[in-house]
């Protein structure tokens, strides 16, 4: 859609109108931008800084640690400190980290997603949340609010281009930082999920270990033609959540992570608070849905910084489908819902 390429500030400018909240809201995403346009620039140096892949480090529940993972948390955290934000949670930190006592805002961010790929050359990126910081609220109980209380989410891309998905609740929009001045333009406005594409995004190497709810619906998928759907779907998978997103956000398609019967694994591996709850919102504001494969996202309370969620996202019929395998499942339904001529037949 074509647009006219306002600077992120102009938009933000003019969607804050003088609102002390909205002001603070735009201040924030300013200063995520400038640590993003960093961040990028450091990343295409790629093989001329030795190191930048390194592992130097476990972060926890199997996850490892590389150092432009930190590099990148250091970079958002000195932005953020010149923000109106009082506490950041990052998924590279074990608490909350305090920035400016009585700010406004607090900021719950994963600073570098996909960092697996950072050697690979594939697009990697940084997610984030911004909450109010309530008043006489703990910064760590702040940053557990519902995803329905965000005031904004986005995500950059680092990739062909660095892009900035962002929703401050008006529509979803993408804004791409011109190379020749590093400033982040609009370049589309108002993105709505395809309903109709016939793609799916899942690691489909962890299928030995997915519930049987998620083997019957890919079974179906997989039948293409011949299957309960009637048509054949292609498969997707990148192992980058903003990767993902971005491409169901422009083509359509749907996404998912359940949990499995791995150790660790049992309540997905995706972190609710930094990456399922903002990419919610994103999704929501672009027509689509987002569900743990049964409740909204959304609508869940995390009770940890750090905590895991199964996360699906897409047209909100196709994620309608997938919460009915699964409330099938758990009511202890027969495989034949699932059959050729099954129930949840199109």
């Amino acid at each position: 859609m074509a647009c006219e390429h306002s600077t992120l500030a102009d938009y933000l400018k003019d969607w804050s109108g003088g609102d002390p909240t909205r002001d603070a809201v735009t201040a924030t995403l300013v200063a995520l931008a400038e640590a993003s346009a960093r961040l990028s620039a450091l990343i295409a140096e790629g093989p001329f800084v030795r190191g930048l892949g390194a592992t130097v480090g476990d972060g926890g529940g199997g996850d490892i640690k590389k150092f432009l993972d930190v590099e990148s948390h250091r970079m958002f955290k000195a932005a953020l400190a010149k923000a109106p934000v009082a506490a950041m949670g990052s998924e590279e930190a074990d608490e909350a980290e305090i920035l400016n006592e009585g700010a406004r805002l607090v900021v719950a961010i994963d600073p570098l997603d996909g960092s697996s790929n950072i050697d690979t050359n594939v697009s990697i990126g940084t997610i984030f949340s911004i909450l109010p910081a309530v008043q006489g609220m703990d910064p760590n109980a702040a940053l557990l609010q519902a995803g329905s209380q965000q005031l904004a989410s986005g995500f950059f891309v680092y990739g062909p281009q660095t892009t900035l998905v962002v929703t401050v609740k008006e529509g979803t929009h993408i804004f791409t930082m011109a190379p020749h001045d590093r400033v982040f333009r609009l370049t589309q406005r108002n993105l709505k999920i395809n309903p109709d594409k016939a793609e799916y995004a899942i690691n489909a190497s962890n299928a030995r270990h997915w519930p049987d709810a998620v083997k019957a619906y890919m079974r179906d998928l997989d039948a293409g033609k011949d299957g309960p759907r009637e048509k054949d779907f292609n498969m997707r998978w990148v192992g980058s959540l903003v990767a993902e997103a971005y491409r169901i956000l422009i083509r359509g398609g749907v996404f998912l992570y359940p949990g499995d019967s791995r150790k660790g694994y049992e309540q997905g591996r995706l972190r609710l608070v930094y990456e399922a709850i903002p990419i919610a919102l994103l999704i929501s504001e672009a027509g689509g849905a987002a569900t743990d494969g049964l409740r909204p996202i959304l609508g869940i309370k995390p009770d940890d910084l750090h905590q895991r969620v199964p996360l699906v996202f897409g047209p909100p019929a196709e994620v309608e489908r997938i919460s009915r395998y699964n409330e099938a499942q758990s009511e202890g339904e027969a495989s034949p819902l699932f059959s050729q001529r099954g129930l949840l037949r199109s």
